[in-house]
């Protein structure tokens, strides 16, 4: 202790607990180092769980001539879904073509180039499509005839980041969740950073390198805890989405294109739901209080409407959230335009400083790897760059290196596990296999009977699994539970989020008083 300062040594201290943070960590982990990493919020309560949920190379930035981008994400989508393919899937996309924008041969010369970029094993390339007899084209407006379809894939943003964060604290990493960086100073060779939690509790970290992946507040956080103001300039692109009821039936998702050049996507989302999004709008406003407007919803609304036979309007919309994403200044005058590549900027005048600038999350690993090669040379680590061939927790269905069979038999796995937990309804055991993956037998381990769950503090939402993430996840209240972790908000009652805060609270004060 140090004038009542709790201390801590490392070799990394990583702060930003979005999904560059938490993929850094993850990595310096797995190559031997130690690893502390600080988040002043809950684990993706950004940007992170803010996307449009897609592992996507970026069609349209072709459109931008951003070929190394798009080639290196189109590569990452496969690594990607070997790794977790319990909360990744292969999707595919239906690209309705309106006769008064690009022609068709424009746009089937780019779905060309898109298949070709980077080899596939498990995403079927592209091709044309007759909307008046493609199950795609029913719910459009009869006006649109033809179309073209082509593969990405999905991703549960928030456990991505999660799962990663599990990943490192498995490998020995500290994982400090409501803990701000108050300051950071340079003492000879190390770092001596200051810590405060939720609690008003101060720790003092000595680190041998620190890495900034603070996301939208990089650069504030270079100017204001680290006192190095930086020339790399951040735009920060705010893009929010909306939730519907469910507007079809089939496991398509649509990309629509606006007349002012802006991509829409209309994605089957949560059994019940469509969700409609991105916007693209400059932002200048406080990173921590970003919100959907008026006007946002109802552009989305109008964009959908000019697509789909049913109209959509802002009384359809049971959910919205919007992120800022913190590119790196181009110079490009429209926010869609805006590059998605990232910027490492390592500073080695003295104690290392490692900065991340943009980035999106199909690339995540492959910075999260870059970043650590950086690093590297100037670090004890005692082993090499090792997450393009290593699972992500839950992600071993068949074996402990990713494989194409689980994706493809994703399925299979989920009857297994029930099965195997036959005691429990199909659906909660096949949303637990989504969530979870193997780690499925983690969370009802001893359990045999739905008694045996505990408490149902709402509609299948039962105190073993609350428990486990909150031992296992780092969920500390409600929204923590019902947003990121999960999306049963959705789906649950009104009053369920307040229910289970008092549940989460009363708990908290049992445990509070059997150890006093």
């Amino acid at each position: 202790m140090e004038n009542g300062k709790t201390n801590l040594e490392c070799d990394l201290l990583v702060v930003g607990g979005g999904i560059n943070g938490a993929g850094i960590a993850r990595d310096a982990a797995g190559r031997g180092l130690t690893v502390v990493l600080c988040e002043k919020d809950d684990l993706a309560s950004h940007t992170s769980s803010s996307s449009s949920k897609l592992i996507h190379g970026g069609l349209r930035y072709l459109e931008y001539y951003e070929f190394n981008l798009v080639r290196k994400a189109l590569i990452e989508r496969e690594v990607l879904l070997r790794a977790a393919p319990h909360i990744m899937w292969p999707m595919r996309f239906v690209l309705p073509h309106d006769k008064g924008q690009r022609p068709a041969w424009m746009i089937r010369t780019g779905l060309f180039l898109y298949d070709a970029l980077a080899k596939r094993e498990l995403l079927p390339g592209s091709s044309g499509v007759d909307l008046r007899r493609h199950a795609a084209g029913e719910p459009l407006k009869p006006e649109f005839t033809r179309g073209f379809v082509y593969s990405d894939g999905w991703v549960d943003d928030a456990r991505l980041v999660v799962l990663n964060a599990v990943d490192a604290a498995e490998k020995g990493a500290r994982i400090l969740t409501r803990t701000r960086c108050t300051s950071a100073r340079r003492d000879g060779s190390a770092w001596i950073v200051e810590l405060v939690d939720a609690q008003g509790r101060q720790s003092l970290v000595r680190a041998r390198a620190l890495v900034n992946a603070a996301g939208p507040w990089t650069a504030q956080f270079l100017q204001s805890a680290v006192e190095r103001p930086t020339e790399k300039a951040l735009r920060l692109i705010k893009g929010s989405h909306i939730v519907v009821p469910k507007l079809f039936d089939h496991p398509y998702a649509y990309i629509f294109q606006h007349p002012d050049g802006r991509i829409v996507f209309a994605i089957p989302y949560e059994q019940d739901f469509t969700l409609i999004g991105t916007t693209d709008i400059e932002y200048h406003g406080d990173a921590n209080k970003v919100a959907i407007d008026k006007d946002e919803i109802i552009y989305l609304c109008d964009l959908a409407s000019r697509y789909f036979r049913k109209r959509i309007t802002p009384s359809d919309v049971a959910w919205s959230y919007s992120g800022v994403r913190p590119l790196v200044e181009d110079e490009s005058s429209s926010a869609a335009a805006v590059t998605r590549d990232y910027r490492l900027e390592l500073d080695t005048q003295g104690a290392p400083l490692l900065s991340v600038f943009g980035g999106k999350i199909t690339t995540f690993r492959k910075l999260a790897e870059e970043a650590v090669d950086m690093l590297a040379p100037l670090l004890p680590m005692t082993r090499g760059s090792w997450t393009e061939h290593a699972c992500l927790p839950g992600g071993d269905l068949y074996g402990a290196q990713p494989s194409n069979r689980s994706v493809h038999e994703f399925d299979k796995f989920v009857h297994e596990m029930q099965k195997r937990h036959a005691f429990l309804p199909a659906a909660l055991v096949s949303r637990y296999a989504r969530a979870y993956g193997t780690r499925i037998d983690t969370l009802l381990a001893g359990r045999k009977s739905v008694a045996d769950m505990g408490k149902e503090i709402a509609p299948g939402l039962y105190e073993a699994e609350v428990d486990y993430l909150m031992q296992r996840e780092w969920a500390v209240d409600a929204a923590d539970i019902l947003w990121r972790r999960s999306k049963l908000g959705l789906h649950l009652p009104k009053g369920t989020q307040e229910k289970l805060d008092t549940w989460i609270q009363q708990m908290s004060g049992n445990e509070k008083s059997r150890s006093a």
